[in-house]
């Protein structure tokens, strides 16, 4: 059979499949995901007695019962929730404390909670999840709050909270026969008072029969070396990603960053994610190097839950070496060899294009980052932008959708993140701005008309740079041409578009230079 034959179904609220050259396989199996339209505590701040929190917990449990029962009408052998599905967000340290579950480490005990209920208390949603896996003959996995406890020290660099406990973000594996497999607490926290960082972070994996070898990850840990990018340098080809991903156009939106991540990386990433309009999430998809198959609700239509299946190669090396199954005319890993170190501190660091930089820059914020633009005067032509001593390059070819005249920039940014948790990057953006003054360039706009044949070019200081073309109503388009070479110069290519362009971006992380 080929990767072909997958799920998919193509509807207003914008599910996609995007396909690239497929690899001729029979490793293979049926991934799910789904988008959850949480259940939320009215009054996460207000601490709840247990029977409580159980009982909001259940409401959205039954709904996940009912789409494992679905998942596995469809042949699904593994079922991926989001982050928070059960329990939901924005509660204190204290108000989380009777969600909370003790959950032990695989690693240390082997416990089926479905089977043996009685052997630890305080523990019925873990019973529950592990029963939905059992009963629906599938690997699943879940997000939820976890106590562990921790011992108080009077050494005052001991990681262990004034209040004798830890409070982790958790996400749990079941086995198809309930057993509990896999643990792993989110080490990059996003505005999550109430939970800790773990002391260390954690590389968790866990096997299959059916495909080998996963690797799990939390939401923003995507955007950092650990645990993420030292799993998949660990040989890990196939990451589990629930997530509560609140979308950040014009380069950070889910599918767009999860997307680029996976294409670059030469991985497949399982992510599922809230649908959520008034906190600007939603967007879930079963993204492979060879093909993506994505949900994005569009903004105005009823929230609902999405239930995403796909039949997906195998990608894990050692099982299939161990099943006598290769893959046939898969691509090399896009990360090529490693670029020269640190960010760029001389002109050599420019691409060598005869363009000189336009003089006719302005720097305006984006993502909450100073970027240094120029805009795009003419239908075709060729321009440089420099943020210091890093350079972008574009070559390109606008072609305007009947009187429209959509105002495109195109902008570099070398440095540290300024909002939050400071990360150094390098970026290459090509945008269009949200109104006709160039002050726009860089805010959020999620459509557009002008179809754009370019190619973008950069030289960068690390081999992690993640391509990304936007088009109009969220819709990704996989770049034609993508190319890291020995010396950290990246470029990627791309024509005939399907819809209007909304960003077409190099999105670099500098993780050596990170400071945690």
């Amino acid at each position: 059979m080929t990767m072909a034959l997958y799920f998919a179904v193509l509807s207003f609220s914008l599910t996609v499949a995007v396909l690239q050259t497929q690899p001729v396989t029979d490793s293979s199996y049926i991934a799910a995901v789904y988008e959850h339209i949480l259940i939320q505590n009215p009054e996460p701040h207000i601490p709840l007695p247990r029977s409580a929190a159980l009982q909001h917990m259940k409401k959205n449990l039954e709904i996940y019962e009912e789409q494992a029962a679905e998942a596995a009408q469809q042949g699904a052998q593994i079922l991926v929730f989001p982050e928070n599905g059960i329990h939901g967000y924005y509660f204190t340290r204290s108000s989380i404390y009777n969600y909370l579950e003790t959950i032990p480490d695989p690693q240390q005990e082997s416990w089926n909670p479905c089977t043996d209920p009685g052997k630890h208390k305080n523990t019925e949603v873990l019973q529950r999840l592990s029963c939905m896996a059992r009963h629906n003959n599938l690997y699943l996995v879940a997000n939820m709050p976890n106590l562990q406890p921790c011992p108080l020290s009077t050494d005052p660099s001991s990681a262990c909270p004034s209040d004798g406990r830890w409070q982790f973000n958790t996400n749990v594996v079941f086995r198809s026969d309930g057993l509990l497999v896999a643990r792993y607490h989110k080490y990059n926290l996003y505005y999550e008072d109430s939970f800790d960082t773990p002391p260390q972070p954690e590389f968790i994996t866990f096997d299959t029969p059916f495909a080998g070898r996963f690797g799990l990850i939390i939401c923003f840990d995507i955007l950092f070396h650990n645990p993420t990018v030292a799993l998949v340098e660990k040989g890990v080809r196939q990451l589990i990603f629930p997530t509560a991903w609140m979308s950040a156009p014009p380069l950070l939106h889910s599918v767009q960053f999860h997307r680029a991540f996976s294409f670059s990386t030469n991985v497949t990433l399982l992510s599922a994610n809230f649908r959520n309009d008034r906190l600007n999430m939603g967007g879930s998809g079963i993204y492979t190097p060879f093909f993506s198959s994505y949900h994005h609700a569009q903004r105005g239509k009823p929230e609902e839950g999405k239930l995403l299946v796909a039949r997906v190669p195998v990608l894990d090396p050692e099982w299939l070496e161990q099943n006598e199954a290769t893959l046939e005319g898969t691509a090399e890993s896009a990360l090529g060899p490693a670029a020269e170190s640190g960010f760029c501190q001389t002109d050599s660091c420019s691409d060598a294009s005869s363009v000189p930089p336009s003089s006719n820059t302005f720097i305006s914020t984006m993502m909450h980052d100073p970027f240094t633009f120029v805009l795009l005067n003419e239908m075709e032509g060729d321009t440089n932008v420099c943020s210091g001593s890093f350079c972008c390059h574009l070559q390109y070819k606008r072609f305007p959708h009947g009187g429209s005249n959509e105002l495109y920039a195109l902008g570099a940014f070398s440095g540290w993140h300024s909002k939050g948790r400071r990360y150094a990057l390098q970026i290459c953006a090509l945008v269009r701005c949200a109104g006709s003054d160039p002050s726009s360039c860089g805010q959020k706009v999620e459509e557009a008309e002008t179809k754009t044949d370019f190619l973008l070019e950069g030289k960068f200081g690390t081999k992690y740079v993640y391509p990304s073309v936007l088009a109009s109503r969220m819709a990704v388009e996989d770049p034609e041409h993508f190319e890291i070479a020995a010396d950290g110069r990246v470029s990627m290519k791309h024509s005939n578009m399907t819809g209007g362009l909304v960003t077409a971006s190099l999105y670099a992380r500098m993780y050596h230079l990170d400071k945690d």
